[in-house]
């Protein structure tokens, strides 16, 4: 193999090789043996190399990975866009091959595999959006389900129309219904586990009026955006999903937007996750209350039998004795 061959496909797949890109043009075994006595290449799994004797990098692993199964393309988190820098490498080979994994590696036989997998890729890797559906297959609760979604989506990697056309063709994926749910709800304009949980625990469970989401605003900080807004009674929802304030400046700039909305004749609530998830009767109940003050005529339900929004006007306090 000519050197200048050579150094291409290196540079093209990150320092790694394999035996049969080596002894495809005119190599021989010899040749190949020759190198690794140098250490211009050094053994990764059978039949791949690297052009050192190092740590390898996350990208080497991959592209070792990818090139010991080939064909095959990366899957699941090894496919996102924050692997698990030490963890296992997934690849996704077709169901019909089995591909025995070395140590470091998980192979995975997937149904119409080259159909899914983004070749022109370095390494070759699984559409984000059937990608996507498999990690959602794989998750542990509802909340994971709507974390993934609402991240790939909102992270601009894949759309809504595109995930869509995946789960068309996946007559029997895990929670179907519920995922198609969460792509009508992110359509719509929920962003985050919070956002989501908040539609439907707080305002939709308890007949809460429909609010509009990711409102624009200009400041003179430049465009901002307000997570809930019920325009036509002056107020505006923030959720908050942050443990805890990132820095002194981040409390500073939430402290301005509260202040802007007072300014501008607006009610600001901030909500976290006790808010939305341990006691969402309690929301909705202090929510409508404020709706009602500002002109919301209606009445909102009980999301439950067990539900005291309405009934007791106390929302989350025991049943009283018979």
């Amino acid at each position: 193999m000519k050197q200048e061959d050579l150094d291409r496909t290196l540079a093209a797949q990150d320092g790694v090789v394999s035996r049969r890109q080596l002894l495809a043009p005119r190599a021989t075994k010899p040749d190949l043996d020759a190198m690794v006595r140098r250490r211009d290449l050094a053994r990764v799994h059978t039949g791949v190399y690297v052009n050192h004797t190092g740590a390898l990098t996350w990208r080497q692993r991959a592209w070792a990975a990818v090139l010991y199964a080939a064909p095959a393309a990366l899957y699941l988190e090894s496919a996102g866009t924050k692997p698990s820098q030490g963890g296992i490498v997934h690849v996704a080979v077709d169901s019909a091959r089995r591909v025995l994994a070395p140590d470091g590696m998980h192979v995975h036989r997937v149904v119409a595999l080259t159909e899914q997998v983004r070749w022109n890729l370095s390494p070759p890797s699984v559409r984000p959006e059937d990608n996507l559906l498999a990690l959602v297959r794989r998750a542990g609760s509802e909340t994971d389900v709507v974390r993934l979604i609402t991240e790939e989506i909102c992270g601009r990697r894949t759309t809504v129309e595109r995930v869509v056309v995946a789960l068309d063709r996946r007559s029997r994926l895990r929670r179907r219904d519920f995922v198609r749910q969460v792509l009508d709800d992110v359509a719509a304009g929920t962003g985050s586990v919070l956002e989501h949980g908040y539609l439907t625990r707080v305002e939709r469970a308890h007949g809460l009026p429909p609010a509009s989401r990711q409102v624009v605003r200009e400041s003179e900080g430049g465009r901002e955006y307000r997570d809930i807004e019920y325009e036509e009674f002056g107020l505006v929802i923030e959720l908050d999903g942050r443990l805890a304030h990132d820095s002194w400046d981040a409390a500073g700039r939430d402290a301005d937007r509260d202040l802007d909305d007072h300014a501008a004749g607006r009610a600001s609530v901030r909500l976290r996750y006790a808010q939305v998830f341990d006691h969402p009767c309690r929301t909705a109940a202090r929510v409508a209350e404020v709706l009602q003050r500002r002109g919301w005529t209606g009445t909102p339900r009980g999301c439950s039998p067990a539900c005291q929004l309405g009934r007791s006007g106390a929302p989350d306090t025991p049943d009283p004795p018979p």
